[in-house]
């Protein structure tokens, strides 16, 4: 059982580890660059290394500290963790190559109940190994469903951000590929829900789902195009709760509502079964700092 004292004592995790422009293509691939236009400059400027870019999202997979919570010291009933929520703030431009040291902390754990599961919110702060400087900040909330009554703070989580009750003003239609989890697990989340389908039956899916960050990194692909005129290092921010799997060959719609001049409140569906997979996001553009 867990013991909120006992986890929030823990020492925060540290880890170094290096990536280079193949890393940074098959990240591109993995969330579905080039599929429908290969030859597109806005496209190819993510997967072929003459003049490469990196997608912001990136930094999602880079020093992946995979799925830590299953280690023995934290006690966490691993079985039932979802990831529940994912925010990506951009300090500065993505490097094609380097060196990355990675700083994991547990930020609060909210107990929700004996019978209610507990959230875990935590920080992964990112830093450029040779120079020091901080590339991005990344939070997540797990949701510990079986887990609550460890004595976390009772007090309520923060609230989501809410989209407008309106028709959105940019709909962007991206279509996934049917091997899209094999090709985005390549990039360090090899969880065999997305391409055992013993586990995923195992798991109540009838099929491998993709990875919820997967549909967080095509979101932001969308967002690219209709706020950043596919320059990415104008995105600075994305945050966003999951609502719901995809499955691999879905079409992922991003509904994008502009609330001024540099935010943007965001939701995404799939196409095929009219459901909402990605919920209360909240994006935020302009120069990131170079």
């Amino acid at each position: 059982m867990l013991s909120y004292k006992e986890i929030m004592a823990l020492p925060p995790r540290e880890n170094v580890a290096t990536y280079d422009t193949r890393d940074t293509i098959l990240y591109a691939l993995g969330v579905g660059v080039g599929s429908g236009a290969p030859t597109d400059p806005s496209e190819l400027r993510f997967v072929y290394e003459n003049g490469l870019a990196a997608l912001p999202t990136m930094p999602l997979v880079i020093a992946y500290p995979g799925f830590y919570l299953k280690e023995p010291q934290y006690e966490v009933d691993w079985a039932k963790v979802l990831h529940g929520e994912q925010r990506l703030t951009l300090h500065r431009p993505i490097p094609v190559e380097a060196t990355i040291r990675s700083i994991l902390t547990l930020d609060e754990i909210y107990d929700k109940g004996a019978d209610k599961g507990a959230l875990l919110l935590t920080t992964r702060k990112l830093f450029d190994a040779a120079s020091g400087e901080l590339i991005a900040t990344l939070g997540s909330t797990s949701f510990l469903r079986g887990d609550g009554g460890c004595g976390g703070c009772t007090d309520s989580p923060p609230p989501p951000h809410q989209v407008p009750n309106r028709l959105p003003d940019v709909v962007i239609d991206l279509p996934t590929r049917i091997d899209q989890a094999l090709l985005y697990r390549l990039s360090g989340d090899m969880n065999p829900l997305h391409a055992d389908p013993a586990v995923a039956a195992k798991a109540g899916f009838e099929r491998p789902v993709l990875h919820g960050m997967a549909t967080f990194g095509i979101v932001g692909r969308a967002l690219l195009g209709a706020l950043c005129d596919n320059d990415p290092t104008k995105l600075r921010r994305l945050d966003a709760r999951f609502s719901s799997p995809v499955f691999s060959g879905e079409t992922i719609r991003t509904e994008i509502w502009i609330d001024a001049q540099s935010t943007a409140s965001v939701r995404a569906r799939v196409v095929e079964r009219d459901l909402i997979v990605l919920n209360n996001g909240i994006a935020q553009f302009g120069e990131v700092c170079p």
